[in-house]
């Protein structure tokens, strides 16, 4: 399985809205969206890019680990990211899922609970990598969201 992480930034009246923003422009925006924990299937290949969703899908599930933070306060940042880590000649690992109000903030939740995460399971892993965004608010609220798209599914 493929597994596409993809960024989004948003601005709109309300943080609802600056969200939505987020979301189409993660690509992500047409879709009911289905919370996952943390979990990378062995034999998922991981790519960091553009998600580009088939007009067909409007409206069908889809699975994602999701960071996403808002900020309404002008002056202030939000950012979100996702860091993963891969069991070492395995295609396995962790996702984990982080907001906060500085890069920097982001980054040392994800390397610490990472490397807490891995402790415990006792098994090699490989370094931690990570996909962080973030945007400034200047008078509307604001959204940063990363997105690891799983895949899609209809209804029928």
């Amino acid at each position: 399985m493929k597994i596409i992480i993809t960024t989004g930034t948003g601005t709109g009246p309300t943080s609802l809205g600056a969200f939505d923003e987020a979301l189409l422009g993660a690509g992500v925006g047409n879709y009911n969206l289905i919370p996952l924990s943390s979990v990378i299937p062995e034999g998922s290949e991981l790519e960091r890019g553009t998600f580009l969703a088939p007009p067909d899908e409007y409206g069908y599930r889809l699975y994602v680990v999701m960071a996403h933070c808002e900020e309404s306060v002008p002056g202030k940042e939000a950012w979100a990211g996702l860091g993963w880590v891969r069991e070492k000649n395995r295609q396995k690992g962790l996702f984990v899922e982080f907001s906060g109000k500085s890069r920097a903030q982001v980054e040392e939740k994800i390397e610490n609970t990472l490397c807490g995460m891995t402790r415990s399971r006792g098994k090699e892993y490989t370094s931690v990598q990570s996909e962080i965004t973030g945007i400034t608010c200047e008078r509307e609220p604001v959204c940063a969201l990363v997105v690891a798209v799983y895949k899609s599914e209809g209804w029928d």
